[in-house]
């Protein structure tokens, strides 16, 4: 085959990975009871900020049960919790509701802030390729930076993972 008839390699497009010291992207986005919530409302507090793919299903059940469960241990240390997903306020509200959650479920049914977090992007499941949401946890300094990122996370590690990283820092 010659080099002009070969078909054109597709180029992946990468969303961007953040990863310790990068600035956390802003965001403006809604939580479930339809209050506006922005990344500088958390400035002056550490932000434990995850994203999950939709509400009520199992394994993300088991992560936002799980930070609700460790919501004493994050408020001791100064943090705040916020979990962001492609769902509806509605949705949110009602996952909020059921599991007694206490904390704020953001929408980001556009996708923006998933994008803006590397939490986008190409997934796999039964041999079907599809866009989604990269089960990701990000730590967020009083200033707004990356203290850690963990992409994939098991949903039921994600406090623990937060307090193991806070431990071997020494905060």
């Amino acid at each position: 085959m010659r080099q002009k008839d070969r078909p054109a390699a597709r180029k992946k497009r990468r969303e961007p990975v953040l990863g310790p010291g990068h600035r956390a992207p802003s965001f403006h986005l809604f939580d479930q009871r339809g209050k506006p919530v922005r990344l500088s409302d958390f400035a002056g507090r550490r932000l434990v900020l995850y994203f999950y793919p939709k509400a009520n299903t199992p394994g993300c059940t088991a992560q936002a049960c799980a930070v609700r469960d460790g919501l004493t241990a994050i408020h001791q240390r100064g943090m705040a919790a916020v979990g962001v997903s492609p769902d509806k306020p509605e949705a949110q509200k009602q996952f909020d509701d059921k599991h007694g959650l206490g904390f704020p479920l953001l929408s980001d049914r556009d996708h923006v802030a998933a994008k803006a977090y590397g939490a986008w992007g190409r997934k796999s499941m039964y041999g079907r390729k599809y866009m989604g949401i990269i089960r990701s946890v990000f730590l967020i300094d009083e200033r707004g930076r990356v203290l850690n990122a963990w992409y994939k996370i098991n949903p039921a590690n994600t406090v623990s993972e937060v307090l193991k990283f806070l431990d071997a820092q020494g905060s």
